[in-house]
């Protein structure tokens, strides 16, 4: 059986666009033409030689001659594989068809001899040739990324090759370029085609970092609207952008090698395979010595013997067995790749196909991530422009999320002009805030505050403690505001769960999910709130991340489960899952390296594409397996009663190019409009 792996081995350092790797790829991909050629000379010699040839001459006739040239051309890169795999100390498929072949001659069966050649080098030249249309799918990612770039320097624009580039460099991009490298943009607004690396559909929209030198230090956290990444098209005007990684660790650099290296991991099926292999070949190899000697207590021939052994040994070959998982993988990983899905290889592919539940962090991951405003409640004779023109402009001082949040907010509904800025705050740590607005001072912050802390000396009013205890039970964070000895009344604010939530959470039920969980460090009020509102089956809130390896634990002992978070803080429960689920894995390293499945953009809606995608490959590979094992069982018995050597060959190869067809559907892989 032929090596079906190419590319860099696990860990190895891919340098996108590199001519040593086109070369590469071109001369394989010439190759493979070269192969059906051959093959398809050795079918002409084949037919040719057998109209020609007189079987009952003693000579080599003009069709004996077109019968060894079909020998030559069928066999050339057989017999190539079959040396490299002997010097390898490989005894392989290869070598067993050369001298079943070889066999068929020193019979005098010239034509059958050549037909087998002709049929197994077709068979491999067509599953090669099949099998490079999913290794394409992932080199093509390698080629997104353009081999130079117009870097502004001192004030004049010089186009450098792309490997020369370092973080501090300026490039610019002009309309419809692609991108080379990763980055932030400093100058100029557009849109960006990110298809290739998150998967999203649409350009997204990009405008400069506010602050340069904040961006530059802090690159791996920078806000969406500002980041870039190399490979990706510029769809709207000329930008500049700063260079915050070297050409070879870009996102897309970093995406390439890993699904490269998935090839080669070992999924629970190709274990199996593999286990089942070193049993069965040796069993095979005992079973062709026995036949070679059945003329010993069968009346036949030692001819007839030696041709029945070398027909068990090409019908027992298991090609179609060996190849059909990992073509199944190889194109599964493709697929998820582009949209915008890294799946690290196929235990991850196989294991997400098999899930019964999901825990999901809330956080950035059911949540947008950060909190809104989302309840104005004044107090009897006050309007909501009064109390939101105290809060804005106190919390303006503060840099705490929940404050910009408040800020944010309230000033979209307020006229800017009309908040007069407030001065002299003071923090009152866990509570509140304290400052001077118009000449008054002004207390915010949580109930606590009002009733055992620094504004306790006036009693809060009763419609406005019933409101905040609504507002509470309800999930959300609640200010209240006291100017001078008038409350205001109160704010809330709640971390709100994404518009995509609920859609996500029915088309995973849809999928055959029995269990949804939600698994927070927020309290629980807050957890219960969300889980109803997403319409999830429960939710465990006040966790600490060792409480949520113990819930996911928990979750496992009644089958599989994944944990949904964002690769960081939620790293031991994504750890202790069955498969681990980054959200908004561009540019993240430690998403990357976390996770065995990372949705590249920050979308939740490609997690049920991820798992579609998963249960259609698993049933793949599992057609496929009991496909050649099928066929396997069938042709043994079938070639020690008689069938010719062809057609076990026929057979044998028909099922190889079967499994590799069948894999490559996935390639086309569709997810259904579950709602």
């Amino acid at each position: 059986m032929k090596d079906h792996k190419s590319g860099p081995s696990p860990g190895t350092s891919v340098g996108l666009a590199d001519k040593g790797d086109d070369k590469h790829e071109h001369h394989a991909s010439g190759s493979r033409y070269v192969e059906v050629g051959a093959s398809l000379l050795c079918g002409a010699l084949l037919l040719l030689g057998w109209w020609m040839d007189d079987e009952t001459s003693a000579t080599f006739t003009t069709g004996r001659w077109l019968l060894v040239g079909a020998y030559l051309t069928g066999g050339w890169f057989t017999a190539k594989e079959a040396w490299e795999n002997l010097r390898a100390r490989r005894l392989q498929i290869d070598m067993l068809m050369l001298v079943a072949a070889a066999g068929a001659a020193a019979l005098g069966e010239w034509a059958e001899g050549a037909l087998l050649l002709f049929l197994f080098s077709l068979g491999h030249a067509l599953e090669n040739f099949a099998l490079g249309r999913a290794r394409r799918a992932i080199e093509a990612l390698a080629a997104l990324r353009p081999e130079t770039a117009l870097v502004r320097k001192d004030g004049t624009l010089t186009e450098v090759p792309v490997e020369t580039l370092v973080p501090g460099d300026i490039v610019v991009v002009k309309p419809d370029e692609r991108l080379a490298a990763d980055g932030f943009v400093i100058v100029g607004e557009t849109s960006i085609d990110q298809a290739a690396i998150t998967g999203e559909s649409v350009p997204v929209d990009k405008r400069p970092v506010p602050d340069q030198t904040k961006a530059r230090a802090s690159a791996t956290t920078l806000a969406e609207e500002s980041r870039v990444y190399a490979g990706t098209i510029n769809r709207g005007k000329a930008i500049e952008i700063e260079v915050t990684r070297r050409s070879d660790q870009s996102t897309l650099a970093r995406v390439v090698e890993l699904v490269r290296s998935a090839e080669s991991s070992r999924s629970p099926t190709q274990l199996f395979t593999d286990r089942f292999q070193r049993i069965f070949v040796p069993s095979v190899l005992v079973l062709a010595t026995l036949l070679l000697f059945a003329w010993v207590v069968v009346d036949e021939p030692f001819s007839a013997s030696f041709y029945r052994a070398m027909a068990v040994l090409v019908a027992a070959s298991p090609c179609a067995l060996a190849i059909s998982t990992p073509s199944a993988v190889l194109s599964g990983v493709a697929r998820a790749a582009r949209g915008g899905v890294l799946v690290k290889g196929g235990e991850a592919l196989e294991r997400l196909g098999v899930l019964h539940a999901i825990a999901f962090d809330k956080t950035g991951t059911l949540t947008e991530g950060k909190p809104r405003l989302t309840d104005i409640r004044p107090a009897q004779g006050v309007t909501q422009q009064q109390l939101l023109r105290v809060a804005v402009s106190v919390e303006r001082l503060s840099d705490h999320p929940l404050a910009a949040a408040v800020v944010r907010d309230g000033a979209s509904i307020l006229d800017e002009s009309d908040v007069p800025e407030a001065k002299d705050l003071e923090s009152l740590t866990g509570k509140g805030l304290k400052a001077v607005f118009e000449g008054e001072p002004v207390l915010l912050g949580k109930r606590a505050l009002f009733t055992d802390g620094e504004g306790a000396d006036i009693p809060l009013p009763d419609q406005l403690v019933w409101e905040t205890r609504e507002l509470e039970r309800s999930g959300r964070t609640v200010f209240i505001v006291r100017m001078g000895s008038r409350y205001l009344g109160a704010v809330g604010l709640m971390d709100t769960p994404r518009e995509t939530a609920s859609k996500v959470v029915r088309q995973l039920r849809a999928l055959g999910m029995t269990r949804l969980i939600m698994l927070s460090g927020d309290n629980q009020r807050v957890a219960d709130n969300v889980a109803t509102t997403i319409g999830l089956d429960g939710a465990h809130g006040d966790l600490m991340p060792e409480d949520k390896v113990e819930a996911v634990r928990r979750l496992r002992e009644s089958g599989e489960v994944a944990m949904v978070g964002d690769g960081v803080n939620d790293a031991p429960a994504m750890a202790s899952a069955s498969v681990g689920i980054a959200m908004g894995a561009a540019g993240s390293d430690v998403a990357l390296e976390t996770a065995g499945v990372a949705l590249m953009s920050d979308r939740l809606e490609q997690l049920p594409f991820a798992v579609e995608l998963s249960r259609k490959s698993r049933r793949i590979i599992r057609q496929n397996l009991w496909a050649s094992l099928g066929m396997v069982a069938f042709l043994i018995p079938a070639t020690i009663f008689g069938l010719q050597m062809g057609f076990a060959v026929l057979f044998h190869e028909g099922s190889t190019l079967l499994v590799v067809a069948n894999a490559l559907r996935l390639l086309a892989f569709q997810p259904s409009n579950t709602s």
